[in-house]
């Protein structure tokens, strides 16, 4: 299996994510482990699954990595498996109503990047998936690596 997991970080948390998904999908020569300024569009080509990553950030995905699959032509990942995650603080964590209202109506990154990723042609494995931090600047949540990895397990069953 060709795989290439891309991802953005701004404190760590995501590219923990990443590391975990990427590691359990396979060897080093099996999955390509990106951050989002160091691949091209084109060095999709070949690719079986593309997993694509990013803290929410304003209720979407950091820009690097918006610009990254706008960049993507259209139908350029045709047929191929996509999934998107993201990490996020769970609404449970969020002291403020009006920031909860607000999450409830415009959500998370997973859902934009996924979204992208079918424009461009991808076929979604699973549904976008969240991972949980305890903040805006984390750790990570007790548990989430394992997770991640777990959920990396279930696309791999898929193929």
């Amino acid at each position: 299996m060709k795989a290439i997991v891309i991802y953005d970080s701004i404190f760590g948390n995501t590219e923990q994510i990443a590391q975990a998904i990427g590691n359990t999908l396979g060897s080093q020569d099996e999955v390509g482990l990106f951050r989002v300024g160091n691949i091209r569009p084109e060095q999709l080509k070949g690719s079986e699954l593309i997993l694509v990553g990013s803290p929410t950030r304003g209720f979407r995905p950091t820009k690097p990595i918006t610009v990254f699959l706008d960049r993507i032509p259209v139908d350029g990942i045709k047929g191929v498996k996509v999934a998107a995650f993201d990490t996020r603080i769970s609404l449970d964590d969020i002291n403020s109503p009006v920031l909860r209202f607000f999450v409830r109506i415009f959500g998370y990154a997973a859902k934009p990047i996924a979204d992208r990723l079918k424009k461009k042609g991808g076929e979604l494995a699973v549904p976008p998936e969240g991972f949980y931090v305890k903040a805006s600047e984390g750790p990570l949540k007790e548990g989430e690596l394992d997770r991640a990895a777990n959920w990396a397990r279930q696309i791999k069953g898929l193929l």
